[in-house]
């Protein structure tokens, strides 16, 4: 049972949704139930300390030893986690052609996981490394076993998990990591092959996303605080040409001046019973 307020607004977003087909984009909220940590509090300040940024990786040695040492840990957690009630109902919405596209800014593949197609990754997927030496991409596992043979000596280290797949690991631990190697050029600046913090997204991804945003009706936004450029100009271009633009999200977003409707509830809640109401 819904409480009045949430309940009045998940009428709302029922009927827009019953009459037009919205683009949806999701964030890191709506991973959260399935384990993996979000960026951000409920007022849109990031938590703990700043991620590395894709000039600090490409600057040094070092600094790619650090990342990799705690991603080699934050990794494996990544891998188990399973989608959650609310990325099989927006599977379901979109095999029942109730929504035109799914755009999410998450790297974890959950969607893909749970029956989704045709996503647009934002920005990128954990699962996959490039080479920034020869351009080629090798698959997560397989450089995942080659670092566990390399750095034994991590073997049994707690670490806490952090946001898209990092940890919080002791300094201590980094200073004798070897970094994986690339299988195609033997090179040593591989990367998750997603989108850094100080770095763009691809512009064909870019352009597939704000194509999306064009032809929509309307978009929902799930989980996300849209502090992220990338995601915040899809929301100002449906608003700058009049669509509906509703959020389902728990605390304050980039573009709650823009906003026709917020629902501060659990998607995890309200995205099945939507489901389950437009096919009714």
């Amino acid at each position: 049972m819904l409480d009045s307020p949430i309940r009045e607004h998940f009428d709302t977003l029922l009927q827009a949704m019953a009459e037009d087909n919205f683009l949806v984009l999701t964030g890191a909220g709506i991973s959260t139930p399935s384990g993996i940590p979000d960026y951000r509090d409920s007022d849109g300040v990031r938590r703990g300390r700043q991620p590395m940024m894709y000039q600090e990786f490409l600057a040094a040695p070092e600094s790619r030893r650090r990342y990799w040492a705690r991603a080699m840990l934050g990794w494996p957690r990544v891998r188990q986690a399973r989608p959650n009630a609310a990325h099989e109902a927006l599977a379901t919405l979109q095999q029942r052609g109730r929504i035109s596209a799914l755009i999410t800014q998450n790297v974890d593949t959950l969607h893909d996981q749970a029956g989704s197609h045709d996503v647009i990754e934002l920005h990128g997927r954990l699962d996959r490394l490039l080479c920034l030496d020869c351009g080629q991409r090798s698959q997560r596992d397989v450089i995942q076993q080659q670092m566990e043979a390399q750095n034994p000596y991590l073997r049994g280290v707690d670490a806490m998990q952090a946001p898209d797949g990092d940890t919080l690991l002791d300094p201590a631990f980094e200073a004798r990591f070897q970094v994986p190697q690339c299988p195609h050029c033997a090179g040593e600046r591989m990367k998750p092959d997603v989108v850094f913090f100080g770095e763009n997204v691809a512009q064909p991804t870019a352009a597939r996303a704000m194509a999306a945003a064009e032809n929509a009706a309307g978009l929902l936004v799930v989980g996300s605080s849209l502090m992220a450029y990338s995601a915040f100009r899809l929301c100002r271009v449906i608003a700058e040409r009049g669509k509906p633009l509703i959020a389902i999200n728990l605390g304050k977003t980039r573009a709650d001046d823009l906003l026709d409707l917020k629902i501060e509830g659990s998607c995890e809640a309200l995205l099945p019973l939507l489901a389950q109401r437009l096919d009714a």
